[in-house]
């Protein structure tokens, strides 16, 4: 994995950011050092607080920087030689209507009466992640996804699992390496504060669905993975061939049969 191009996924929560510093430090045994970092942070157009995230990450780059090793690793004398980084905001708000929103009503029924609109938004996430790194020739994607987190739905083994395999049939390995390693919010900021770096909460955007309650079990949660990531497969293979008539109609938006309806009904008066 050395000299590789790397990308996070980052919110710009205390998590993602440790990833970020373990990654550009080379500090973690299954993150070496690589070559270049893109920062992936996911626009759900359910968010505010814009700035969060990227203040986050200008901050903590220049924090990094003065801690890298110096012109061993190829520098000017004197200076720090840290991996390059660089934020990407990314756009995943078609993919998550077409997930959920746009079909709740019709989906819930069919995992007893689950609410998974965090599950929907997480593939939608990875699916525009995946889709970033393949045009970018990016082989590994992390996410500081920690096992403390567990009541959340997107970060349990089963959808870990099969986004992992889903990623992998793109040629992208999808990895947790700090799953176990976090798994006491004290140990995180004990490593940011190592770091120099900040260790409370503050640098992500609050997302409108962040809280909500869903009582969905790892089998309603695997059961949507399983009806959704082969449309998903289909979408990714889609856009990637430049067909994006036939992508676009993969998530076609939820009142559009009522359209349709609407104007055959004109067509008829």
């Amino acid at each position: 994995m050395e000299k590789m191009e790397l990308a996070i996924m980052f919110s710009g929560g205390t998590d993602s950011l440790a990833l970020y510093g373990l990654a550009s430090l080379g500090h973690h045994p299954n993150l070496p050092r690589p070559r270049h970092i893109h920062l992936l942070h996911m626009l759900n157009g359910m968010s505010r607080f814009h700035d969060f995230p990227r203040q986050r990450f200008e901050t903590a780059r220049q924090i990094l920087a003065r801690q890298a090793p110096l012109s061993a690793m190829g520098g000017p004398e004197g200076t720090a030689k840290l991996p390059g980084a660089v934020m990407v905001e990314l756009d995943m708000g078609r993919l998550f209507q077409g997930l959920w929103l746009d079909r709740f009503e019709e989906l819930m029924p069919r995992y007893n009466g689950k609410n998974l609109v965090c599950v929907a938004c997480k593939v939608a996430m990875h699916t525009r992640a995946i889709i970033y790194c393949l045009e970018n020739f990016i082989p590994h994607l992390v996410t500081g996804y920690a096992r403390r987190q567990g009541y959340y739905p997107e970060q349990t083994p089963v959808f870990m699992e099969k986004i992992a395999a889903f990623s992998s049939g793109f040629g992208i390995r999808t990895h947790f390496p700090v799953y176990e390693d976090l798994e006491d919010e004290m140990i995180t900021r004990h490593l940011l504060e190592d770091f120099g770096l900040p260790s409370t909460g503050g640098g992500e955007r609050k997302c409108l669905f962040c809280q909500t309650l869903t009582t969905a079990t790892e089998k309603e949660i695997g059961s949507y993975l399983d009806d959704m990531l082969p449309l998903v497969k289909q979408y990714v293979e889609l856009r990637q061939a430049g067909r994006i008539k036939e992508a676009a109609a993969c998530f076609p938006p939820g009142n559009s049969g009522i359209i349709q309806e609407t104007r055959d009904r004109n067509k008829m008066d």
